[in-house]
C-alpha cells in the first residue's frame, strides 16, 4: 500500500535533509533580534511540518527542497512576528527586527516591512524578489541561487545588488 511507503520516505528525507533545514533557520535567526522566542530546532521542525503538508510527489533536489525551505521559513518568521503583534494589539507591540546589508551596511529592518517590501518588489521584479528571499531567508549562495532559479551567477549578483538597493530605500522611505 501506498500509505505504507510513504512515511519511511519522508523520513528518509529528513533525515538528509535535516541538517541543512536546521543550518538554514540558525543563519537566518542569528539576523533576528536577541532574545527571539524562536529556537533554530524549533523553527526547523516548524518549517518541515508545513512542507510535509504541501508536498507531494518525489523527494525535491537539495537545491529545491533549499529554495522551499527559505520561502517556508520566511512565513513562519512573519507568521510568528504577526501572532505576536496580535496578542500585543492595542499595546506596546514590540518590533521584530532582522539585518539587512545594504552597501552602506547592515542595517535593523522591521521583518514585516519587509515581507511587505519584498511582497512589493515580487509584483515589479519576481526573479529579484525571489534572488532575496533565497539568499536573505534561505542563506543560499549566489552559485546555487543560480542553480534553482536558471541563471547564471552574475545575473543573481546583479539581482541581489539591485535588490538591496530597492529594499534598502523602499524600507526607509515607508510605505507609499
Amino acid at each position: 500500500m501506498a500509505a505504507d511507503t510513504e512515511p519511511p520516505a519522508d523520513d528518509a528525507l529528513l533525515r538528509e535533509v535535516y541538517d541543512d533545514l536546521r543550518d538554514l533557520a540558525a543563519r537566518h535567526l542569528s539576523r533576528e533580534r536577541a532574545g527571539h522566542t524562536l529556537q533554530p530546532t524549533a523553527l526547523a521542525h516548524e518549517a518541515w511540518l508545513r512542507m510535509s503538508v504541501q508536498r507531494a510527489g518525489p523527494p525535491p533536489e537539495r537545491s529545491a527542497f533549499l529554495a522551499a525551505a527559505s520561502t517556508t521559513i520566511r512565513r513562519v518568521l512573519v507568521d510568528h512576528a504577526r501572532a505576536r503583534g496580535a496578542a500585543k494589539r492595542g499595546g506596546d507591540a514590540q518590533r521584530v527586527e532582522a539585518e539587512l546589508v545594504t552597501e552602506d551596511g547592515a542595517r535593523a529592518v522591521d521583518l514585516m516591512a519587509l515581507d511587505d517590501a519584498l511582497g512589493e518588489l515580487a509584483t515589479l521584479q519576481p526573479r529579484q524578489a525571489r534572488v532575496v528571499e533565497l539568499r536573505f531567508f534561505g542563506g543560499l549562495g549566489g552559485d546555487e541561487v543560480a542553480e534553482v532559479l536558471g541563471v547564471s551567477p552574475r545575473t543573481v549578483d546583479n539581482d541581489w545588488r539591485v535588490a538591496r538597493a530597492w529594499l534598502a530605500a523602499r524600507l526607509a522611505d515607508g510605505p507609499a
